[in-house]
């Protein structure tokens, strides 16, 4: 008796943690690897939060004392990566720092506080600074009113100043921000106070003009009671009708640049009149593509309010990875947001606040290969994610469509519903592919999943010419029987007729 309870008891424990184990397996909310997904996010087709598994997760946070610096870096601004070398503008240090990072691990090669030969020599307030493949670096040296180039030994190379042109306003001083410089050489800068677009300078130095300004918005409503029916005082008070500035740049691997935009008004957000972010083509034309239900400005809801944590996302840098995929950073709320060549929201993490994971003021962002490094002028730290398995998937499915392996990234898009049944893109994704086999029906109906309704549209035309082509000789004979039967059925109708005819008129005839 006691033996047949122990057993019973036994097998109850071996169910229970059978049952357990299974529900652990169907688990979507944790990743196989143990992360959190407290935080990782996108958005559905009626624009709700789904939560998602995490596509990176921290995989260090670099500071001072990991560095080894004797001086605490202060209000550092900048992030520039070039193969596995980071370098960091520690602005308000007045120098630049060179790390190198490998395996997850940073190290300090050397602090650049000087120009040799430079005049002056020392840099003051960094804001920016990019280094060219051959290894000269440029930094817009924003205090000494120049961005200085100079040579991977530190020597003095050229400087780009105030252009002595007309169209500069010459009252303002020559405070670059931000800069790039394309394979040609030309240099391109974010002034403060210039509102015309991004100046252009040839390699020479030589000043080309801008491209790039922003679009004015206004109604009609606001310009015409600006001019006749406010006074010049209140004119002058009352922001002008003019370019905004941009916010940040990053040039990609064919010449584009992606630039950002935070200093708009939240109604022109809503009405679709603003772009937070651009790609501009040499003649400064946006030529960013937006397919998506929803264009890429980062967090599709938020709290209207005056606290700094409300309001639409401020994109306060941008990166781009080879593949065009690109990741935005919203200094709001402490936000990374990605997005595919065609504008579609791949996923969204981050958050304010002081633990790991979480920031207090972001305000750089770069990346090395997948890893994205975001800058905290605050904290004055440099926090390092990786992707996850599913984040690694999402790249993957991607890169193997933009091959042409599309059986493949199927596949892989397969795997990565399998962890996240929630994401349209995975849908999208499958849909394409198969789409590219000239499957119609089954493409619709993952479009349809995906709630695509322009590649559904597309896809249901290409399936009703293939249904038609296929279909040409019944319908060809359709259409002839339509035309031919009504005929016939007349023609016996009519020769009915004639007979009863005639046979009244014979029974007429033999009355008489």
């Amino acid at each position: 008796m006691m033996m047949k309870k122990a057993v019973s008891f036994l097998m109850i424990l071996i169910m229970l943690f059978t049952a357990c184990t299974a529900l652990a397996d169907d688990s979507f909310n944790v990743n196989k690897d143990g992360y959190s997904t407290s935080y990782t996010y996108g958005y559905d087709y009626w624009r709700d939060v789904q939560e998602s598994p995490d596509a990176y997760r921290v995989e260090t946070v670099i500071d001072s004392v990991d560095l080894g610096l004797d001086v605490r870096m202060n209000k550092p601004q900048s992030l520039f990566a070039r193969n596995n070398d980071l370098y960091v503008a520690d602005t308000f240090n007045n120098r630049i720092l060179q790390l190198e990072y490998r395996n997850g691990q940073a190290k300090l090669t050397r602090i650049i506080d000087h120009v040799a030969g430079g005049s002056p020599e020392h840099f003051n307030t960094p804001y920016d600074v990019y280094v060219d493949v051959d290894g000269n670096i440029y930094v817009a040296d924003y205090g000494n009113l120049r961005v200085v180039m100079m040579d991977k030994d530190l020597n003095w190379i050229k400087e780009f100043t105030k252009p002595a042109d007309a169209t500069f306003d010459q009252s303002l001083d020559f405070l670059p921000k931000k800069i790039t410089v394309d394979v040609a050489g030309r240099l391109y800068a974010l002034v403060t106070n210039v509102n015309k677009g991004i100046v252009k300078y040839e390699a020479d130095t030589t000043f080309t003009g801008f491209i790039g300004a922003t679009p004015v918005n206004f109604s009609t409503f606001d310009y015409i009671w600006k001019k006749y029916f406010m006074t010049q005082e209140q004119r002058d008070a009352s922001p002008s009708f003019v370019p905004t500035e941009y916010e940040n740049m990053y040039m990609d691997k064919d010449g584009f640049i992606y630039a950002t935009l935070t200093n708009f008004d939240e109604g022109a957000l809503d009405a679709g009149q603003v772009n937070p972010i651009r790609r501009l083509n040499g003649l400064g034309n946006d030529i960013l593509i937006a397919n998506d239900r929803y264009p890429p400005i980062g967090d599709l809801w938020w709290q209207k309010g005056e606290s700094s944590y409300f309001g639409p996302a401020r994109l306060t840098d941008i990166t781009v990875f080879d593949n065009d995929i690109y990741i935005v950073l919203d200094r709001i709320r402490g936000r990374l947001f990605g997005y595919d060549s065609q504008g579609i929201m791949l996923w969204a993490f981050g958050t304010r606040g002081n633990i790991e994971g979480a920031f207090t003021s972001p305000i750089s962002l770069e990346h090395i290969g997948n890893d994205l490094f975001v800058l905290d002028q605050l904290e004055n730290s440099i926090t390092v994610f990786t992707p996850t398995e599913y984040g690694l998937k999402i790249y993957d499915a991607i890169n193997k469509y933009q091959d042409g392996d599309y059986d493949e990234s199927a596949n892989v898009w397969t795997e990565v519903l399998r962890q996240n049944a929630n994401y349209p893109m995975a849908f999208r994704g499958i849909g394409r592919t198969v789409l590219r086999q000239n499957k119609f029906e089954e493409a619709m109906e993952y479009f349809k999943m995906a709630h695509d309704r322009e590649n559904y549209g597309r896809t249901f035309k290409l399936y009703r010419k293939e249904w038609i082509e296929k279909n040409a000789l019944w319908i060809f004979l359709g259409v002839i029987l339509l035309l031919i039967v009504p005929l016939i059925l007349g023609r016996i109708k009519r020769m009915k007729w004639e007979v009863i005819m005639h046979e009244q008129s014979k029974i007429r005839r033999n009355a008489e």
